[in-house]
C-alpha cells in the first residue's frame, strides 16, 4: 500500500520495534495525526484466544468518558410506551413493521445504531443478512437488545461502543478523536482496555493481550507496552 508524504514524516517520529508505554503512544498517536480532516483514533488489540470456540468469544460494550466524537443516529425498532420513551431519549428513528420493510425495501441504512426490545426480536431476525455484515445486528450482549430502550439511546448517543473480535481474534474500536488530545483519548483507552481485560473468557489459556497498537485513520502504527494490562 502505498502512503503520502505525511504518513512518512509521521512514521519518523516513531521508533521501529519499540513498545511505547501507554502515555507516550497516546501522545505520539495524537501528533501522527497530520491530515485536513479530524482523524478517529482506533486501537487494534490482538488476544490470545481462538474465536472459533463459543467458549473463547470476547464481546461486550463500553460507555467512552469523553465519547467517541462523532455524532451516534439511533434507529429503534419497538413499540407502543417504548417507543415514546425512545422518542422522548432522542433516538433519531423509531418504528416497527415499517422501518424493518424501509430497511428491508430500500436497502436503508442511515443509522449508526440499531437498538430494539426483546419483544421485537422475531422481525429484527429477518434484518440479520443486511445488518450482520455491517456489525449493526442489535444483541443483548452490547446492551442493544433490552427492554430500557431509552437508556440505550441516552448511552450510544454519550458514546457508548461495541467491541467485539474478528475471526483473526482482533479487535478493533475507535476511541476518539485526534482534536480530543491526548489526555481525553488516553481515559477513553484505559475505559476500553479495562472492559477487554474483565471481558477475559474463563477457557483462555496463556497470555490473553498478545499486543496493542493504536492508530489515527491516516497514520503508522504505535505498538503499546502491554505489560501495563497484566495478563
Amino acid at each position: 500500500m502505498k502512503h503520502g508524504k505525511k504518513y512518512y514524516e509521521s512514521a519518523k517520529l516513531i521508533e521501529k520495534g519499540k513498545f511505547y508505554d501507554l502515555e507516550e503512544a497516546v501522545d505520539l498517536t495524537v501528533k501522527t495525526g497530520s491530515a485536513k480532516f479530524d482523524e478517529t483514533v482506533e486501537v487494534h488489540v490482538r488476544l490470545g484466544v481462538d474465536s472459533r470456540h463459543a467458549d473463547q468469544q470476547v464481546r461486550g460494550a463500553v460507555v467512552l468518558p469523553n465519547g467517541t466524537g462523532k455524532t451516534i443516529r439511533t434507529l429503534v425498532l419497538t413499540k407502543g410506551d417504548n417507543a415514546e420513551a425512545a422518542k422522548a431519549a432522542g433516538a433519531d428513528y423509531v418504528g416497527a413493521e415499517d422501518m424493518v420493510a424501509k430497511i428491508q425495501n430500500e436497502n436503508w441504512m442511515e443509522f449508526d445504531v440499531v437498538i430494539a426490545s426483546p419483544d421485537m426480536m422475531g422481525m429484527v431476525g429477518r434484518l440479520g443478512k443486511v445488518l450482520g455484515p455491517r456489525g449493526l445486528m442489535p444483541s443483548p450482549k452490547a446492551g442493544t437488545v433490552t427492554p430500557d430502550v431509552a437508556k440505550a439511546v441516552t448511552e450510544a448517543k454519550a458514546g457508548k461502543i461495541e467491541y467485539r473480535l474478528d475471526k483473526t481474534n482482533i479487535i478493533h474500536c475507535p476511541i476518539g478523536k485526534v482534536s480530543f488530545g491526548p489526555e481525553k483519548v488516553k481515559e477513553n483507552l484505559e475505559a476500553v482496555m479495562s472492559a477487554i481485560v474483565k471481558a477475559k473468557p474463563a477457557a483462555t489459556k496463556g497470555q490473553y493481550i498478545k499486543s496493542c497498537v493504536l492508530a489515527t485513520t491516516m497514520g503508522p502504527g504505535v505498538k503499546i507496552n502491554v505489560a501495563r494490562f497484566g495478563n
